[in-house]
Formats: structure tokens, C-alpha cells, sequence
């Protein structure tokens, strides 16, 4: 169905609207459908044809550098909207859109902007698409590398997505981040050489490798503090940290090796009190120098309060506290955390109620709420003594 709607963006503005549009694109997903079933089942057969065969030795040269043709279909087909001509900001949002399928809340949520801008954006990529005749068609490898970030970019935000539901009851989006995974490990098999390609997917692996322990039996958070680290997910630790190894030295690295670098620090510590926390604030600040971004910042923030205490990165947090960052909840939260330390009680709970204002996932809220209740109870005893 997404890549019937993605047929419908070229061809209705070119042809004309179909009598009955519902019609028509149930009529090119039922014939998709059947294209990719006739392909797989012709794949089956070549597969075993080819089990039966010697294996052939060759002395050609390697060319596993060379990006090959996109075998994965829903790859296939974020590679084709991600298309030069378009601005890169625009590229993800709109792929996102049609083949993310993220809804237009969860993308403004991604870009920290309103929702009203990016549905603007949307509409002028496929008016511009329009306008400009631009073709629906899949890259040839050569053009592969140019579109390779928009489309890292895309599948990052989909798991991001995944990582912590926008709303709903469930912190987790397991078949979401799955599905992130999976077109991450196909991108490695297009361009198995790449270290972003590389990177990318050591940091999703790592973070998933946390899920089993970021929630409790009722599907309450559990803070990475608190997690039973005997519970993460050992073998996606384990490819993960081989990942990063193969993508090479990080004096080079892109976005998402220093991320994954990140995420390698608390993989490999033994406890939350053993980690790395200078080194993951070093990371943070190369990370920011690279790619300025105020949710950068405010993960530095987060490592700096770690490691050099919650003093220290409450000046860095209110530095932050801005329109950009005005509805994401986790710069309240991170407030919070540190003032809840410091034993500031009150102003800790008026943070933890501005983020829990903030957040439409009711795990999280529930996680707010808890920490309100903890702070008044906290503070209860001051107050009465004054």
C-alpha cells in the first residue's frame, strides 16, 4: 500500500485523478503484492538450484565496495524518495511520510518543529516533485552515495520512534525498532564498506540491546540506572561493540559512529556508577561540534551532570531553556533530575510536572507522576519545619 501511494504521488498530478482513487490504489498494491510474491517464489526456486551446485571458485577481483543493486523492496523504495533534487530536511520528512509511515506528529516530534510546518514541507516536496517532473524511479548504484545520508537519516528516525512511542501505553515500539534494524542491516549488505552504514547499526543494536530492561513486569520505565543490566540482550551487545570495531577509528567519524561510540560506553560498563561518563561527555562534545543540535546539548548536559555533578550542568541545561526546546519534555525531565539531586525539592517537582504536561506516552507520565509524589514527600518535612 505505501509504495501504491508513493505510485499515486507521481502519476495522479501527471494523469489526472482517478474516477475512484480508493479503487485504483487497491488495484496497484493487490498488483504489487502479487509481483513480490511471483519474485520470491522465482528466488526460492533459483536458491535451490544454485544449493545443488559446485561451489565455483574465482580469482575476479573484490568488489563488495561497489554499492550493488537494492535487493530489500521497502529499501528499494526510500532510496527512490530521497531524491537529490529535493532539500535534504525534505528528503527524510517526506520518506518518513510514505514509507516510514510515521504519522505527521511523530515527524514534527523528530524535527522539533509543529506539526503545521511539517505538513508545509511535505506538501512542497510533492509540489515540487510535481512541478519539476521529477521521476519515480529506483538510483542506479552509482547515485547511491549520494542519497546515503537522508536515508541513514530516515531509518535512525524510525527507530528513534520505536525507541520511545510518541503516545500511547507502550514505552516500546518493538516491531517498529525491528523493522529499523532490519533495513539496517540490508543497507550494510548494499554498501557493506561504509562506516556510517556500519555505525548506524552498531548504535541501533546497542540500544536494543536494552529493551528487555527498560521496563518492569507491569511495563512501568525503568531508568537506565536502575536497569538489571543482566537482563540486556548480550549477543546484541556483542554485534554491536564488532560493529563499531569494523567501522574503524573514530579521530574520522561521522554522526552516528560517535553515537554508537556512545552507546558502546554504557554497553561495555558493568554498572551505572562504573560508566564512562567523562569519555561519553567528550563524545557528546565532538558529537555537538559536528552537528549542532540543542538535543545534543542537552544530552551533554545530561553526561556533564554524571560527571561533574548536577551543579554543573544545571547552567548548561538553562542555557537551553528557549523556543526550540520549548515542548520537549526531556529538558523539564533532565531539570528535574538534577534539582531532585541537589534536594530541591519543590522546584524538582515543578519540573517533573511540566514534563509529565509535555509527554503523550502514559508510560512516561506515569514515570512523572511517581516522581512528583517522591519530591512533595521529599519536600513535606522541610516545610513543616519551617
Amino acid at each position: 500500500m505505501q509504495e501504491a501511494l508513493a505510485a499515486a504521488l507521481v502519476r495522479w498530478p501527471a494523469d489526472g485523478l482517478p474516477d475512484n482513487p480508493g479503487a485504483w490504489l487497491m488495484t496497484v498494491a493487490r498488483n504489487r503484492a502479487r509481483d513480490q510474491l511471483r519474485r520470491r517464489r522465482r528466488d526460492a526456486r533459483k536458491f535451490e538450484a544454485l544449493a545443488h551446485e559446485p561451489e565455483l571458485a574465482t580469482d575476479e577481483p573484490d568488489e563488495a565496495d561497489e554499492p550493488a543493486a537494492i535487493a530489500d523492496d521497502r529499501l528499494r523504495l526510500i532510496f527512490t524518495c530521497c531524491h537529490p533534487a529535493l532539500a535534504p530536511e525534505s528528503q527524510v520528512a517526506l520518506t518518513l511520510r510514505l514509507v516510514g509511515g510515521l504519522s505527521t506528529g511523530e515527524i514534527a516530534r523528530a524535527f522539533l518543529l509543529s506539526e503545521p510546518t511539517i505538513a508545509q514541507r511535505i506538501v512542497r516536496a510533492k509540489r515540487l516533485i510535481r512541478d519539476r517532473g521529477l521521476p519515480y524511479a529506483v538510483p542506479e548504484p552509482a547515485e547511491l552515495p549520494a542519497r546515503l545520508a537522508s536515508v541513514l537519516a530516515v531509518i535512525y528516525l524510525v527507530f528513534n520512534e520505536g525507541h520511545t512511542a510518541r503516545e500511547g501505553d507502550r514505552l516500546l515500539r518493538e516491531e517498529v525498532c525491528d523493522e529499523a534494524l532490519r533495513l539496517g542491516a540490508m543497507l550494510l549488505e548494499l554498501m557493506p564498506g561504509d562506516p556510517e552504514v556500519l555505525g548506524l547499526l552498531a548504535l541501533m543494536e546497542l540500544t536494543a540491546a536494552r529493551a528487555p530492561a527498560r521496563t518492569d513486569a507491569r511495563g512501568d520505565v525503568v531508568l537506565l540506572a536502575d536497569q538489571d543490566r543482566a537482563r540486556w540482550d548480550a549477543s546484541r551487545v556483542a554485534r554491536g561493540l564488532a560493529l563499531l570495531e569494523r567501522a574503524g577509528p573514530l579521530e574520522e567519524a561521522g554522526p552516528y559512529r560517535l553515537q554508537a561510540a556512545i552507546a558502546a560506553c554504557h554497553g561495555r560498563a558493568p554498572s551505572w556508577t562504573a560508566t564512562d561518563w567523562p569519555a561519553i561527555a567528550r563524545l557528546y562534545a565532538r558529537l555537538e561540534a559536528l552537528t549542532p543540535s540543542p538535543v545534543i546539548e542537552l544530552n551533554r548536559a545530561i553526561a556533564v551532570s554524571m560527571a561533574e555533578g548536577p551543579a554543573a550542568a544545571l547552567a548548561l541545561l538553562d542555557a537551553l531553556d528557549g523556543p526550540v526546546l520549548a515542548g520537549y519534555h526531556h529538558l523539564p525531565a533532565a531539570r528535574g533530575d538534577c534539582l531532585r539531586r541537589l534536594g530541591r525539592w519543590a522546584e524538582a517537582a515543578a519540573a517533573y510536572r511540566r514534563a509529565r504536561e509535555l509527554t503523550r506516552n502514559r508510560r512516561e507520565q506515569a514515570f512523572f507522576d511517581a516522581r512528583v509524589v517522591e519530591c512533595d514527600a521529599a519536600g513535606a518535612p522541610r516545610r513543616s519545619r519551617q
